[in-house]
């Protein structure tokens, strides 16, 4: 495998001095916009005082935000965050910074994270849900300070979109190209919860010969804002690029992440009920989680003996004496608040791209890349106690706890999923530009080799040994340990016809991604299984009415390929349950027709659009249990989802300082079909029922006033009603956010101070108390459980800046 991947990263970077950025290495300026057929950027759409540009001159529902408006959050704010204010997208996290990897969600028009295609320069970000198996998110990608430009669309990605999984839009990130002078740029930021950030780069400028870089370092700390534990970030990046004039450019480019944040509880309605939106783990009271953990076992030891005694309980000897059997007060259950859970993830990811014009009319962009990840979710566990004999976390042998605990040395286990990621791929397109016509043939290889394993480590019976935010040695137990691996190849061909007003583009993208489980350890799955469609069209037309003025309609296809994993997709389930349904499970599909309206005037900009999706083989995948036992999901085909709905925008330049933009979108997304078995069986009536968190209404607006001294931003976020599940017998309320922020810059005064800033920001303004995610153990039929996230309460932060 790894000689594959050394052959798919290093030779077509040698036969074509190639290269990061199918989409190119984006010179994004704020305006920069994607056209339909390829990645390429261009000046229509908008100028750097825009806050959003419409996606003028497409056939498809797309808009942008620039690197100006980002910089307008809080550093290191992620950059889904920054679009959340954007018709169609559906934006949810646990954290002030919408960076917390567990519970960050995005989703468009009805679909979720994983139906969603992310690019990076073009790179492949896979479908960046946690855990992710074939790429990662963008907040380790790339530092926030280094994006030059976000471009959503709503609908369907541009053809040649690096992605498996977009069945439903894509986010394409843009960084920001080396500066032309030496510069110094650097940030520092204060607030809530003890949080600490900062973020330096340094631009050489031009070194001579149109060679030219910079490296940027950040850094984030922050306590949890409910409960114990730390969330901590050290980021680098790294580009350098040569200028060959006429003849293009290279470039060059190296990321590294190294990411170790403390998790929130989990929470259920009936935890909410009970113990408040402020419940979380215990991680400040191990004594207290070990009582718990004794508790339990003795309640399911007890039960466990009467079913085996005929309901009888004499001679009962519980493992854990003097512990009892009932919680201490204020704990209902076990999943109340458990002692501790952490992500891990550290990554590399790089590239080179060559960029270049063959002849006057005939071009080349190619991508090589190669992404290493090392990932840890940690949980410790009552449902899996330590055994006498496993080591703690000194390396010592834990003894037996004491004569009746059945053989255990502690009522608690480390319980750990453990991730490695070894991709590389090349993506090149050739474009034939001959005046009215623009052809592209692009490709997209990429090999993957996925490891997953979960363990279990030795946990004391005293004090506290092992921290979740460590990566862990010495394990008692491997209950499985696969390696997965997951080949794709993909080309497009399309084409866009100037015809005076009328802008035709079409084409078809084709692709095949296989998929092979090697189980090493334990009882799931070992087998293949590919997803092909060589015809995926897309078509489209943009009809320019004059006077600022234009129609767009776009009809697209796409396919979303299995995933190869052991805790998603069809190899999490039994050998039985998998041969079951390997040569009859068929890949989601999707059919999207869009059409619309554009008016820019002035600084007035309105866009209004309304869609239709046909989605075929929904697969659903049914939770079983709390996140915290990691039991399999059920993996069901629930037939057809249908959506409509409607999204417009506008953005108005009242003045040069000031600036209105509003948004609104209606969606409706509902199951078309019930879950039926195999033999016809019914298994939930899900027929007419809403899909899963898709708000029907959610409107957004925003005041910005910036006269390059005083700056101010306010904004608000305002979305129905989500369900949690299937049946919609559960939900989450409405509710409405607003941020704002407060900020002077220095003018005039020369030399190194020259453009220094200082601002004050609130996230939350209202203090607001709600629920943010949902989903973050998955879904069931019905009934409540135990997958959501408080969101943060009002928080604030002071940023010195220079440079930005």
């Amino acid at each position: 495998m790894m000689s594959r991947l050394w052959l798919v990263s290093v030779a077509p970077a040698a036969l074509l001095a190639a290269a990061p950025a199918w989409a190119q290495d984006a010179t994004a300026t704020a305006g920069a916009t994607i056209t339909d057929g390829q990645d390429q950027t261009t000046a229509a759409g908008g100028t750097e005082s825009d806050i959003v540009v419409m996606g003028f001159g497409q056939s498809r529902q797309v808009q942008t935000v620039s690197a100006i408006d980002m910089a307008r959050l809080t550093p290191g704010t992620s950059p889904l965050k920054a679009v959340a204010k954007l018709p169609g997208v559906n934006f949810q996290s646990a954290d002030a910074f919408g960076a917390y990897e567990w519970s960050t969600r995005i989703s468009l028009r009805g679909f979720n994270q994983n139906q969603l295609g992310f690019t990076l320069d073009g790179v492949p970000l896979g479908d960046m849900s946690y855990g992710n198996v074939n790429g990662l998110h963008i907040s380790r990608a790339i530092l926030s300070e280094n994006l030059a430009a976000t471009t959503v669309a709503q609908g369907a990605g541009a053809l040649g979109t690096a992605s498996t999984s977009n069945l439903g839009g894509t986010l394409q990130f843009t960084s920001r190209k080396p500066s032309d002078t030496f510069d110094l740029v650097a940030s520092g930021t204060y607030g809530s919860d003890d949080t600490w950030r900062g973020f330096a780069r340094l631009d050489s400028g031009d070194l001579g010969g149109g060679l030219k870089g910079y490296l940027s370092y950040g850094y984030l700390t922050t306590d949890k804002w409910k409960g114990y534990g730390t969330q901590r970030q050290h980021q680098v990046n790294a580009k350098l690029v040569e200028d060959l004039g006429a003849r293009g450019s290279i470039t060059a480019f190296v990321n590294y992440s190294d990411r170790r944040e403390n998790d929130y509880q989990d929470l259920s309605l009936d935890i909410i009920r009970r113990r408040g939106l402020n419940d979380d783990n215990i991680s400040n009271d191990y004594a207290l989680a070990l009582q718990l953990a004794r508790v339990y076992q003795n309640q399911a030891a007890l039960a466990a003996y009467r079913t085996a005694n005929n309901g009888a309980t004499a001679g009962f000897v519980a493992p854990w004496s003097g512990a009892g059997l009932t919680f201490p007060t204020g704990f209902g259950s076990v999943d109340d608040a458990y002692y501790d859970a952490a992500g891990l993830r550290r990554d590399w990811l790089g590239g080179v791209t060559f960029d270049g014009r063959l002849t006057d009319q005939l071009s080349i962009v190619s991508t090589a890349y190669y992404h290493h990840n090392r990932g840890q979710g940690s949980w410790i566990t009552p449902y899996s106690p330590t055994p006498a004999g496993a080591l703690g976390g000194n390396g010592e042998t834990l003894p037996i706890a004491s004569a009746a605990a059945y053989g255990y040395a502690s009522p608690l286990g480390f319980r750990t999923t453990e991730y490695g990621i070894d991709r590389a791929g090349n993506l090149t397109r050739l474009t034939l530009d001959t005046g009215a016509n623009r052809f592209e043939l692009g490709g997209w290889y990429e090999s993957n080799s996925f490891t997953q394993a979960r363990r279990f480590y030795g946990m004391s019976n005293t004090a506290s040994d092992r921290s979740a935010r460590d990566f862990q040695s010495n394990p008692y137990f491997t209950q499985w340990n696969g390696k997965y691996d997951t080949e794709t190849l993909q080309y497009y061909l399309a084409d866009t016809l100037r015809l005076g007003a009328l802008t035709l583009n079409g084409g078809w993208k084709g692709m095949r991604v296989r998929n092979q489980a090697n189980l090493l350890t334990g009882s799931l799955v070992n087998g293949k299984i590919k997803a092909e469609d060589w015809f995926l069209p897309q078509v489209g037309a943009v009809f320019d009415l004059g006077s600022g003025a234009e129609l767009f309609a776009s009809y697209t296809e796409n396919m979303r390929a299995f995933v190869s994993s052991a805790t998603s997709g069809p190899f999490a389930t039994t050998q039985a349950g998998f041969n079951a349904i390997r040569n009859t499970l068929k890949p989601e599909t999707s059919k999207t027709g869009e059409g619309g309206v554009r008016l820019r005037r002035g600084g007035l900009q309105l866009s209004a659009a309304g869609y239709y999706i046909h989605f075929a083989n929904r697969l659903l995948s049914f939770s079983n249990g709390s996140g915290i036992q990691g039991n399999p999901p059920t993996l069901n085909n629930a037939g057809n989802v249908e959506s409509y709905g409607a999204e417009l925008a506008a953005s108005y330049r009242v003045a040069r300082p000031l600036t209105l933009f509003a948004s609104y979108s209606y969606n409706r997304s509902t199951y078309q079909d019930n879950v039926v078995a195999a033999d016809g069986t019914l298994l939930s009536p899900t027929k007419g029922k809403t899909v899963v968190d898709t708000p029907e209404h959610m409107a957004k607006g925003e005041i910005v006033y910036d006269d390059d001294r005083f700056f101010a931003r306010v904004g608000g976020d305002y979305m129905t009603k989500r369900y949690f599940t299937y049946l919609n017998d559960q939900s989450v309320g409405a509710r409405l956010l607003v941020d704002a922020s407060l900020g002077y810059r220095l003018r005039g005064v020369g030399g190194v101070l020259e453009g220094l800033a200082i601002e004050g920001s609130v996230t939350n303004l209202t203090d607001k108390r709600y629920i943010s995610t949902i989903g973050s153990n998955g879904y069931t039929a019905s009934g409540d459980n135990q997958t959501l996230l408080a969101g943060a309460p009002r928080q604030w932060f002071v940023t010195l800046r220079r440079g930005f």
